[in-house]
């Protein structure tokens, strides 16, 4: 369930490689622990016979249920979102079955702005949101772990990103002079 590295371009490299952060992960460990200790109780306190061995049977199959619904399930969803940020882009990629993958290239990054509750603080997670330019408008990321720290990391690649496609204030006095004189534009990156 790894991020699959044939989808970067060849120059490209990967910065973060996140998941969702690890308390949403603490509800499907609770359920499973009251699933094991409903059949643990039930093994221990239901009549040994024909009525304690259905009322077991029942107890199971409802705690087998809880445990694929309530714990299986949000693990897989869990594993396969993932938070990718590169030096290009940022990718945002979910699903168990199906799959669903935005890319957002960086230069398109108009505003990134993050938010923590309380509880969210003392855990170090919280929501990223990334506001780029285009159609789609705000990519909203929720329980990104270290929030802090990726908004800083997406600041530096965004401006990084910025810097590589700009002119300098030099170069742009250089082409400036050299059409006062009359010569041909040159590329500033040769």
């Amino acid at each position: 369930m790894a991020f699959p590295e044939d989808v970067l371009t060849e120059d490209e490299h990967v910065v973060l490689h996140l998941h969702p952060h690890w308390k949403a992960l603490i509800r499907p460990v609770v359920v499973l622990v009251l699933a094991v200790a409903a059949v643990v109780v039930g093994t221990v306190l239901l009549p040994a016979g024909t009525g304690g061995s259905v009322g077991l049977a029942v107890i199971g199959a409802l705690a087998l249920v809880a445990v694929v619904w309530f714990t299986l399930w949000p693990f897989l969803v869990w594993r396969t979102t993932h938070y990718l940020f590169t030096n290009e882009r940022v990718l945002l990629q979910h699903g168990v079955f199906s799959r669903d993958r935005r890319d957002i290239p960086l230069t398109r990054v108009n505003d990134h702005s993050m938010s923590q509750k309380f509880i969210e603080r003392l855990l170090g997670a919280g929501t990223l949101t990334i506001e780029s330019a285009g159609e789609r408008g705000q990519s909203v990321l929720a329980d990104v772990p270290n929030v802090g720290q990726v908004q800083t990391k997406l600041y530096e690649l965004v401006e990084e990103q910025h810097d590589k496609h700009s002119l300098g204030d030099g170069e742009m006095r250089d082409i400036l002079a050299d059409m006062r004189e009359g010569k041909p534009l040159r590329d500033p990156s040769a």
